[in-house]
């Protein structure tokens, strides 16, 4: 039986708005450039520059703005922006591209904006930077240079270089480009936070660096820079399925550095990467992205990377060719350490095995400090199981590596002691998918709980969003998808973090919208899909993982999967109002619609994978692929038109009508309201995706929400189906139907996950499946972006993005009491919040300043109704009967 909802006489029609006692006056906040905070490196001529209002005054606005742009801070604050001053805008713009093209390298440039609030009242933000960098390949004056040996040489190539500074330094700045990965030191001081920079691309076609504030580092006199290198995925030593170590690229590590000091005299020097460089080899003495490390203790050479440090032995090093012709600057959220996570449990087996338990999974390293004999030889295996016996077990990660011997076992790290006190080791350049670790010796060694500390490592992305509910497996699925998305978020997103590390790109996208909800991702997303611009061939079609060392071109490549080009470049522009992404790929996704409209001309094709690790059922591959054809088309429509395409839009527009009047020509029974068989991806793909005619959807969904009820309200879907069947039920009236799916514990069930102990997303429904079962993977991962739409009802509205204009559908499931969402949006927190009271629903909205909402009641409301709302805060009470 349905609840009912009215609104209560009191409340009808009626806002209650919560204002604070005091009210706080406006101010320009969360200045941003290229959506980075003070950014270092800046390569674009163009670069946008973004704000957000802290105004908590009902109704408020911003009505005009002015950004002034000056070399000097103190012009800036005396309102003077003598590189640019953009004058008053009567606007209520927050997201501005630079206009001019007068942006010199290696330049600081300070800027503010000044915003009139809604009262005409002028005020200013704090003033903020940003610094241009290389801005084009012609700036460099280092050299690409190597250690002289060749891809097999296992030990990592360390590098040196002394220098002289005798004149006062105002700043430095290091410049480093990396074919592979690196760790930089000056003075005996490792540089920056960063871990496995640069980024991993198609290096033969673009390449990054990275840079840094080093001033502090210099001293007067005899200084020193270091630099390791690791392979990375440049050259993959390790053999897997996946062919890296065949990509056309790969190479020994190399790099290009210029350090450029600036005096207070005003002179420059730069003090490039040369042939008078040192290199040597040292205890690093194997590494690998996708195994492990390997070191020997015994092999270090202490203070390498010092002034004082007698180089002599070292060797000379040679020039190399520049891995691509585009270098160009990593403005991307970096890969750090973000959690440190003790040991929870901890057992001795004997007095060379211990197993150590974080109790949850996660990306990452561990760190460990041991003593022992001389050469004695310490692994570290890293799991996400363990056998009954205790021990840990690998065989449900271990699946797609081809060692050649057993030199290099997966996810172990192996250190070598050196008899002389503790000794301490963590992988630089390399991480794992682990909860578990279990540490062998070749002799006795003697550990504690507190020996081993486990690390969280991601893409550092601020997080955005967060849900709080009355029901605790809702709570602990939300935290575990999050664990989910960050454990396969390293400057790319992945699918799981231990077996393959690969760029899936279906993977990629069934998540976007949980991504965007809860992370500030659009660095990393702007990244990836250059990447896919880097790896598109010419008549349009893409791999399946992005990078590629060259697999993923096969057959089943199709629009499933490589849809990324389309979806997430639309919701980007969705939820950020950034329109970059978008512009930036249009000719690539018409290049890879027009592909599938020469190779269907029908509007049909079943061009893909089809619905990956279902429960039990099967969906036709041709349905399901021909909407994401009718997807993809239909963004490239709206795409057309924003960009003012008239041409495009129209032929792509038809184009679309095409696809979707053949998908429901072939595939919808009318008369029965069934999509071909009638399981339930079909039925939710194409309700979700806006196939179904409109005077079809009620009919749809009501079947859908019956096949769900027959099913016990558990799932029988596999990736299409998981991203599509939530908010297939509840956006069209089926919402009770919906979150019983959400918060079923039984198999098979996101929940039952939970409910047996997961911490993160799993691959399988199936918790005693035989393949396909990694513990940390984020294709089911949709269902975190759910509760921000189907029972928080928050939506981005595609005419006013960004949420300048706010969606508001919320539901209000009699299962739950109380549910919360809150979601950092560019204009400031939206919250949507709701508490069941008896015979009565309070719901209870924010809307931040300089944006608006349409309210639509939810379906149980006798008589349709939408509220429109202003800035501030409000109210609702709805009764029941």
């Amino acid at each position: 039986m349905k609840n009912i909802y009215l609104v209560t006489a009191l409340a009808f029609c009626t806002l209650q708005s919560i204002s604070a006692q005091k009210q706080e006056a406006c101010k320009p906040a969360n200045l941003q450039c290229d959506h980075l905070v003070n950014p270092l490196g800046i390569d674009h001529a163009n670069p946008r520059l973004s704000w957000m209002l802290n105004d908590t005054r009902q109704g408020a606005r911003q009505t005009a703005y002015q950004l002034l742009v000056s070399t000097d801070s103190l012009k800036v604050n005396d309102e003077k922006g003598d590189i640019w001053n953009s004058g008053k805008k009567e606007s209520d713009e927050i997201l501005v591209t630079y206009p001019e093209k007068n942006l010199r390298p290696f330049t600081k440039y300070y800027w503010k904006v000044n915003v009139w609030d809604k009262d005409g009242v002028k005020v200013s933000s704090d003033i903020n930077s940003f610094e241009t960098g290389m801005m084009g390949m012609q700036n460099w004056q280092g050299a690409w240079i190597g250690d002289n040996r060749d891809i097999n040489y296992k030990p990592a190539p360390y590098f040196r270089k002394t220098f002289n500074t005798q004149k006062k330094i105002k700043s430095a700045r290091a410049y480093i480009a990396v074919a592979g990965l690196y760790e930089l030191y000056i003075n005996g001081e490792k540089i920056g936070n960063h871990r496995l920079d640069p980024l991993y691309t198609r290096f033969d076609r673009r390449n990054f660096y990275v840079t840094y504030d080093v001033t502090r580092q210099l001293q007067k006199g005899k200084n020193a820079i270091g630099v390791l290198l690791g392979n990375g995925w440049y050259n993959h030593q390790s053999k897997a399925v996946w062919d890296f170590d065949r990509a056309p690229w790969r190479n020994r590590p190399a790099f290009c550095m210029d350090l450029r000091i600036t005096y207070e005299d005003g002179s420059v020097e730069v003090i490039p990467s040369e042939r008078d460089w040192k290199t040597s080899s040292g205890a690093l003495i194997f590494n690998s992205i996708y195994t492990a490390e390997h070191y020997d203790v015994r092999l270090e050479q202490k203070d390498w990377s010092t002034a004082d440090f007698d180089d002599s032995k070292w060797n000379g090093v040679g020039y190399r060719g520049a891995p691509s012709q585009n270098v160009v600057s990593q403005q991307v959220q970096p890969i750090r350490i973000v959690e440190t996570i003790p040991a929870n449990t901890w057992k001795k087996i004997n007095d060379s095995t211990y197993i150590f338990d974080f109790a949850r999974n996660m990306s990452g390293v561990t760190r460990i400090k041991v003593s022992g004999e001389e050469g004695t030889v310490v692994k570290l295996k890293h799991g996400e199981r363990l056998y009954d016996n205790g021990r840990v077990n690998t065989s449900n990660i271990d699946v797609y590596h081809r060692p050649v011997d057993d030199s290099d076992p997966f996810q172990t790290d192996i250190l070598i002691l050196s008899g002389k006190g503790e000794d301490e080791f963590m992988a630089r350049f390399n991480y794992k998918g682990f909860r578990y670790v279990e540490v062998t010796s070749s002799k006795p060694i003697e550990l504690q709980q507190n020996s081993l500390t486990a690390y969280f490592v991601h893409s550092d992305v601020p997080q955005k969003g967060e849900i709080s509910t009355s029901n605790p497996l809702v709570n602990r699925l939300w935290w575990a998808t999050n664990n989910a998305y960050l454990s396969n978020l390293m400057g790319y997103p992945t699918d799981c973090p231990q077996r393959e590390k690969n760029g899936w790109t279906g993977d990629g996208h069934f998540a976007i919208e949980t991504a965007l909800y809860n992370y500030d991702g659009i660095t990393v997303y702007e990244k990836w899909l250059a990447d896919h611009r880097d790896e598109q061939q010419p008549n349009g079609v893409l791999p399946d993982i992005i990078p590629t060392g060259g697999w993923g071109y096969g057959t089943d490549n199709g629009l499933d999967w490589t849809s990324t080009i389309a979806i997430i470049p639309w919701n980007i522009y969705l939820f950020y109002g950034d329109s970059k992404l978008l512009s930036d790929c249009y000719e690539n996704i018409k290049r890879y619609v027009n592909y599938v409209d020469r190779t269907s001309p029908n509007g049909l094709t079943s061009w893909g994978r089809g619905d990956w690790v279902p429960v039990k059922s099967h969906s036709s591959k041709e349905l399901t692929s021909s909407v994401y054809f009718y997807v993809d088309t239909k963004i490239l429509a709206n795409a057309a038109k924003l960009f003012n395409k008239q041409e495009d839009y129209e032929h792509y527009q038809a184009l679309a009508e095409k696809i979707k009047n053949a998908i429901n020509a072939k595939y919808l029974n009318r008369e029965t309201g069934i999509y071909a068989s009638g399981v339930q991806t079909e039925l939710s793909v194409p309700l979700m995706w806006g196939v179904v005619p409109e005077d079809m959807k009620t009919k749809v969904a009501r079947n859908l929400a019956k096949k769900v009820e027959e099913a016990g309200f558990h799932l029988d879907v596999g990736v299409l189906g998981a991203k599509a069947i939530l908010n297939a039920l509840s956006e069209n009236g089926e919402a009770e139907t919906a979150y019983k799916v959400a918060a079923q514990d039984t198999y098979p069930s996101w929940g039952c996950w939970i409910a047996n102990g997961a911490t993160t997303l799993l691959e399988n429904w199936d918790l005693n499946a035989t393949r396909d079962i990694s513990d940390n993977h984020m294709m089911f991962g949709e269902i975190g972006g759910w509760f921000y739409k189907g029972l928080g009802g928050i939506f981005p509205d595609p005419q006013q993005p960004g949420f300048k204009h706010i969606i508001l559908r919320p539901n209000f499931p009699s299962d739950l009491k109380q549910f919360e969402a809150r979601h950092h949006s560019p204009y400031g927190e939206i919250i949507s919040k709701w508490e069941r009271k008896k015979k009565s629903v309070v719901y209870v909205v924010t809307i931040p300043a300089n944006s608006s909402a349409t309210l639509y009641l939810p379906d149980h409301v006798k008589g349709e109704r939408m509220i429109e709302l202003e800035a501030g805060q409000h109210q609702f009470e709805w009764k029941l009967f």
